[in-house]
C-alpha cells in the first residue's frame, strides 16, 4: 500500500489530481470525454481506425484541425481524440500498445475552471539538492523509469526528465512521488495549455495617433499621450536596440516594417521555420502589436513608439507548455533581444507560472544584454480582475465561474516583469483593464467592455454585465496587408486592449536603450518609476464599483501601478544616467590600411568580412572612436560591426545608408551610443571590424579603418 507520505502529503487517490505548479498545488479534474496521445507519426485513417479513432476527432494540440495545414513534429504530434465516456478508458489501454504511441493519457481541467484543458507531456522538471551527485541522481529516478535528459538553464541542479516505457506512473503522480524524497527540492510535470492573445474589445471609435502626442479635443484629454515628440527630439531609436514581439504571426510584408535592417533574427516556432507570416484567418494580433512599438517613420501610414528600433518577430506555438515558453524567450535572449514584448496570457484562470516557465523568463532578465537584462514587457489582461487575488465570482453563463475565486495570471505577477495596464484617452482606467498590486505602469489604450475566452461561446463580458457608456477612442496600428486582418486596408483604427498599452511600453523602453544602452534592468525599471505620470481616475469602476484610482499604497495604483509612462521624462532620465567616461592617461590610435575587398555574395550567404586590428597595450578603455572608409555599389546592403577582444559585438551601422556608396566617417559613443558596450575592459586583444553583405547585386571595398582607443 501506498502512504501518504510517499506522495508529499497528497492525500491517497489524489495523486494523480494534484498539478504542482511553481510551489502551489492545483486540483485537476480528468475530462470524460476525451484522451490525448503522443505519436512518432501523423496517424493515418487506416491506423486511427485500428484504435477506435476517425479523423473528425482528431486534434493536433496547439495547431488546426488535422489536414488543414503540414503538421510540426513537435510537440504538434500531441493529438487530442474526442470518444465516447463510456469507450475512454479502453482507447487509452488500446492507444498504449501502440508501437507508435509514445505516451498517452486522460486530458484534465482545473478544478471549478472548467474552460481550462490541461494535456500532459511525457516531461517532468527534478530540482535536486545543492549536495546531490551525478550518481546519485541516476539512483533516485531509476526506479521511476525517468532519464535526465538536460540540464534547465537558469536553474541549479534542475534536469529535463524524460518518461520512458518503464515508468510506473504518469506524470502527475511521478511529481508527487518525486516530492516525498529528501533529495529532491522539486518536481513538477510538464503540461500544455492554451495560450490566447488578448481580447481586443470591439468598438467602431475611429481616432488618430493621440496616445503619443494630443492638444486635447473630443473625447481626448491632455493628460492622456506619452510626450513622444521631445522623446524623439533625444532619439527615435536605433538598430542596435531590438525590440522582440511574442505573438501569433506578423505581416512582414507591411509597408511599416519595410526598413532597411528592421527585422531581425525572425522566428516562426509555430511553423519551425524562419518565416513568422499569418497564414489563418485569425493571425491578426501580432502584426498589430508590432506596429505599436515598432513600425517604420516612412512618410505615410502609422508611426511605432520606436521607429528607429529593430524589430525581432517571433511567432508563438498558440500554447504554453515549458518548452514553448523557454524557446521564445531563449531564442530572444541568444539573438541579442534587449525588449521582450508579449500581448498574450495563458488561457486559465488560475495557473501560476512552473518552475521552468519561471526559470526561462529569470533567465532572460538575468543574462539577457550581457547580463544587464532584457527588460521583459507583458500585458496585464483584458478581464478587470486581479493579477493575483480571490474576488466572489456569480453571474457567468452556465455558472462556468462561481463563487470565490482565484485569478492568477503567473506571468504578469513575475518579479521580472513589467505589467502594463491600460488607460484610455480620457486619462482613465479602461475598463477591461486588469488590476492589482502587481501592475508596474499604465499606457494609453482603448476603452472597451472586460471579456474572457470560453470554449462554447468564444469571447464574452465577464459579469456583472456593464450598461455605461465607455468613452474612449481606439489606438491606429498597422494590420495586414489588403483585406484580410482586422479591416481593410494596411492599418486599422480600432485596435486596443492591454495588447496595446504593452507594446507602447515596449517602444518606450526601446527609445531609453538606444539613447543608454549600458542600462541594467533594474535600472529601467527604477526610472520608469520615477518618471510616469501619477493620472487619478476617481470615479468607481463602472463593472466591480471598485475605487483603486489613486496612489495610496505607498505611491503605487492598483490601476495604473507607478502611473502613466511618459516617454519624454524616461529618455531623458535615461540620457541623463550615461557615465561619463573616466579621463583618458593616454590615446592610442591604430590604423588598418590595408584594403580588403568586398566581393558580391550569393544570396543567403552572411559571412563576414573580417578586418583585424590588434592592440599590445592591457589599459582599461575609457572612450571608443572607429574611422571608416568604405565604398559599395549599395551601402543599404551592408551592416559594420565592431567585435572588441572581450564583450559583445557592437553593430556601428545598421542597414540604413540606402543608395549612398561612400562611408567615410567616425563612429564615436556621442553619435553611436552602442558603443559605451565596450568601456571598461582591457584593451588588449585583436579588434574585428566585421562587414556583413545582406543582399546580393552590388560588391566593393573596405579601403582603411582606423581605431582610436582613449586608456586608463
Amino acid at each position: 500500500m501506498i502512504k501518504d507520505s510517499q506522495y508529499g502529503g497528497v492525500p491517497q487517490g489524489q495523486e494523480g489530481l494534484i498539478l504542482q505548479r511553481g510551489g502551489d498545488e492545483l486540483v485537476l479534474e480528468k475530462a470524460i470525454d476525451r484522451l490525448s496521445f503522443h505519436s512518432t507519426a501523423v496517424p493515418s485513417a487506416d491506423w486511427l481506425a485500428h484504435v477506435g479513432l476517425d479523423v473528425a476527432s482528431l486534434t493536433a494540440v496547439g495547431t488546426p484541425k488535422l489536414g488543414s495545414r503540414p503538421q510540426s513534429p513537435d510537440p504538434a504530434h500531441l493529438w487530442e481524440a474526442t470518444v465516447a465516456p463510456a469507450a475512454l478508458e479502453a482507447t487509452l489501454a488500446t492507444l498504449r500498445h501502440q508501437a507508435m504511441v509514445t505516451f498517452a493519457s486522460h486530458v484534465y481541467h482545473l478544478s471549478q475552471d472548467p474552460e481550462t484543458l490541461v494535456y500532459l507531456r511525457d516531461q517532468l522538471t527534478v530540482q535536486f539538492g545543492s549536495e546531490v551527485s551525478a550518481d546519485r541522481r541516476g539512483e533516485i529516478l531509476a526506479p521511476w523509469g525517468l532519464v535526465a535528459r538536460s540540464p534547465i538553464r537558469g536553474l541549479s541542479q534542475a534536469y529535463l526528465c524524460q518518461v520512458t516505457a518503464a515508468s510506473p506512473l504518469n506524470p502527475l503522480k511521478l511529481a508527487n512521488a518525486l516530492l516525498a524524497l529528501p533529495d529532491v527540492l522539486l518536481a513538477e510535470a510538464n503540461v500544455i495549455i492554451t495560450q490566447r492573445p488578448y481580447y481586443r474589445p470591439q468598438d467602431d471609435l475611429y481616432g488618430q495617433q493621440w496616445y503619443l502626442y494630443n492638444n486635447g479635443g473630443s473625447d481626448v484629454s491632455p493628460l492622456a499621450h506619452i510626450d513622444i515628440e521631445r522623446a524623439w527630439d533625444l532619439t527615435r531609436g536605433d538598430r542596435a536596440t531590438v525590440i522582440a514581439v511574442t505573438d501569433d504571426a506578423m505581416d512582414l510584408h507591411h509597408p511599416d516594417f519595410q526598413g532597411l535592417g528592421k527585422i531581425v533574427a525572425p522566428q516562426d516556432l509555430y511553423g519551425q521555420d524562419f518565416v513568422p507570416l499569418p497564414e489563418l484567418a485569425s493571425d491578426n494580433h501580432g502584426t498589430a502589436v508590432a506596429g505599436v512599438a515598432t513600425a517604420e517613420e516612412n512618410g505615410s501610414g502609422m508611426v511605432g513608439v520606436a521607429p528607429g528600433c529593430a524589430l525581432m518577430p517571433i511567432r508563438t506555438t498558440g500554447f504554453l507548455d515549458d518548452e514553448s515558453v523557454e524557446a521564445m524567450f531563449h531564442w530572444a535572449v541568444d539573438q541579442g533581444a534587449a525588449v521582450i514584448c508579449c500581448s498574450w496570457g495563458a488561457g486559465a484562470i488560475n495557473f501560476p507560472l512552473s518552475l521552468r516557465q519561471r526559470a526561462a523568463l529569470s533567465y532572460a532578465a538575468t543574462a539577457g544584454r550581457e547580463g544587464k537584462g532584457c527588460v521583459i514587457v507583458f500585458a496585464a489582461g483584458n478581464f478587470n480582475r486581479p493579477l493575483n487575488a480571490t474576488i466572489a465570482e456569480k453571474q457567468w453563463p452556465d455558472n462556468a465561474v462561481s463563487g470565490p475565486t482565484r485569478w492568477v495570471n503567473g506571468f504578469g505577477i513575475h518579479p521580472d516583469v513589467i505589467a502594463v495596464s491600460a488607460c484610455t484617452s480620457l486619462a482613465k482606467k479602461a475598463v477591461y483593464s486588469n488590476w492589482g498590486a502587481e501592475v508596474f505602469l499604465a499606457a494609453p489604450s482603448n476603452n472597451g467592455l472586460p471579456a474572457i475566452w470560453l470554449k462554447k461561446t468564444g469571447f464574452v463580458q465577464t459579469p456583472p454585465k456593464v450598461t455605461a457608456a465607455l468613452r474612449g477612442k481606439g489606438v491606429v496600428t498597422t494590420d495586414r496587408t489588403g483585406s484580410e486582418g482586422y479591416a481593410t486596408g494596411n492599418f486599422t483604427a480600432g485596435f486596443g486592449g492591454t495588447s496595446s498599452a504593452a507594446p507602447v511600453v515596449a517602444g518606450v523602453v526601446g527609445l531609453m536603450l538606444s539613447a543608454n544602452p549600458q542600462l541594467t534592468l533594474a535600472a529601467v525599471k527604477d526610472i520608469l518609476r520615477q518618471t510616469a505620470d501619477k493620472i487619478v481616475d476617481s470615479d468607481p469602476d463602472p463593472q466591480l464599483g471598485l475605487r483603486y484610482g489613486t496612489y495610496e499604497h505607498n505611491g503605487h495604483s492598483y490601476w495604473f501601478g507607478h502611473g502613466k509612462v511618459n516617454a519624454y521624462a524616461a529618455v531623458k532620465a535615461a540620457h541623463d544616467r550615461i557615465q561619463p567616461p573616466p579621463a583618458s592617461a593616454r590615446s592610442l590610435t591604430q590604423t588598418q590600411s590595408q584594403a580588403l575587398a568586398l566581393p558580391d555574395r550569393k544570396a543567403g550567404d552572411f559571412s563576414p568580412f573580417i578586418s583585424t586590428i590588434a592592440i599590445p597595450d592591457p589599459g582599461t578603455v575609457a572612450t571608443i572612436a572607429v574611422t571608416v572608409d568604405l565604398n559599395h555599389g549599395f551601402l543599404g546592403d551592408l551592416e559594420l560591426w565592431l567585435l572588441p577582444p572581450q564583450g559583445q559585438a557592437i553593430l556601428l551601422q545598421p542597414r540604413t545608408l540606402g543608395r549612398k556608396t561612400q562611408l567615410q566617417t567616425t563612429y564615436t559613443a556621442d553619435t553611436t551610443p552602442v558603443l559605451q558596450l565596450g568601456q571598461g575592459r582591457s584593451a588588449q586583444g585583436s579588434w574585428q571590424l566585421q562587414v556583413i553583405d545582406r543582399a546580393p547585386g552590388h560588391g566593393g571595398s573596405l579601403q582603411s579603418w582606423q581605431l582610436t582607443l582613449g586608456l586608463v
